[in-house]
């Protein structure tokens, strides 16, 4: 048995009004945040239907005059980087994939991000066939969902039998250099058993496994507190075929926990599993996270329907300053933390496929 030692810093208490939001460039917020790491949902489209994101029918169309544009998600990007303080810039849905023009989105978000990172979280599908123009664009590192190498597993949990496409992918973005391949994998009672198995494969593949608590996002609203598997039942089982010891966060902000696999390397240096513990060790407090929405809205939390349109601005006569001020203010009011551990928490409405990871 491994036990588990993710910290839970304590939250900051808030001001009593949010009327005194400071002179100050950056994303910051009441609880002493400031957000550096800029998710960018591309559509709510997507080639699978997991069953603990999307319902089996999809989600409902969003109409394409209301999805952003190349030039105005390259906008976004511009004044995240060069006056919000933004650093890493990630590109998610759905399945970005899906976006015909994802390359032009990265190439003009490239350009205009100087020194800041540019990644993809993707199913993978169709990656194979997209990589070389994406990292020509200005593509810099890639995650890719996966949570069972067992192909009639597979086919069950997402309702498509696409697994050997999702490996084409992860194969794909090896032989591009987008290293370290990332992979997240979603704890479930039905994935916990083979959960031992992926790990073994993503040793031997040389990517980077993070196993994620199961949140409360799903279209489907299924989810139960009393079905989750925790970051200890993982370690447990992980810890009869593997040797881990606790290694902590690199960064404070960093979502996952990690543990060095004994024994084990990758490119060269000690492979390592993390544990993204989103409900039971929550690490809200050190989040630096801001959300822009596939309609272009602000979303300051992935638990807070909140949110602050974006989109008006870039399509009217506000300028750069007013659509980052716009930006400053939607951050400063972000919530303490999701609220799970309380007793009257309410799930939001919208589901995780919709907001974009």
């Amino acid at each position: 048995m491994v036990a588990l030692t993710l910290g839970m810093p304590g939250l900051r208490r808030a001001p009593a009004t949010v009327d005194d939001r400071p002179e100050s460039p950056a994303l910051v917020d009441r609880h002493g945040r400031t957000a550096r790491d800029l998710r960018i949902s591309l559509t709510e489209k997507c080639s699978l239907r997991c069953t603990y994101c999307m319902p089996a029918e999809g989600l409902p169309a969003i109409a394409r005059d209301r999805l952003l544009s190349p030039a105005e998600i390259a906008r976004l990007v511009r004044i995240a980087v060069r006056d919000l303080g933004v650093q890493d810039v990630r590109f998610t849905g759905g399945e970005p994939l899906l976006r015909a023009d994802l390359a032009e989105i990265v190439a003009r978000s490239a350009a205009v991000a100087g020194g800041a990172s540019l990644s993809l979280t993707t199913n993978g599908i169709g990656l194979d066939k997209r990589i070389d123009a994406l990292v020509a664009a200005g593509l810099t590192r890639v995650n890719i969902s996966l949570d069972t190498i067992d192909r009639d597993h597979f086919a069950r949990l997402t309702r498509r039998d696409r697994l050997p496409a999702v490996l084409d992918g992860i194969r794909a973005a090896h032989a591009a250099g987008l290293t370290p391949v990332k992979i997240n994998a979603v704890l479930l009672p039905e994935t916990l058993e083979g959960a031992a198995d992926l790990l073994a494969w993503s040793l031997a593949t040389g990517s980077r496994l993070r196993f994620i608590e199961q949140m409360p996002l799903d279209a489907d609203q299924t989810w139960q507190r009393d079905r989750l598997v925790d970051a200890q039942a993982l370690l447990d089982e992980l810890g009869r075929r593997f040797d881990l010891t606790p290694i902590g966060r690199h960064d404070p902000a960093a979502p996952a926990e990690e543990w060095a696999v004994s024994g084990h390397e990758i490119d060269g240096r000690p492979a390592t599993v993390g544990i993204i513990a989103s409900v039971t060790r929550p690490f809200c407090a050190a989040c630096d996270r801001t959300r822009i929405t596939a309609e272009g809205a602000v979303r300051s939390c992935l638990f807070s329907d909140a949110e602050v349109d974006l989109r008006a601005l870039l399509r009217g006569d506000a300028d750069d300053e007013q659509i980052a001020d716009r930006w400053r203010a939607a951050m400063w009011a972000k919530p303490a933390g999701h609220g799970m551990e309380r007793a009257d928490f309410a799930r939001p409405r919208t589901s995780m496929g919709a907001i974009g990871g």
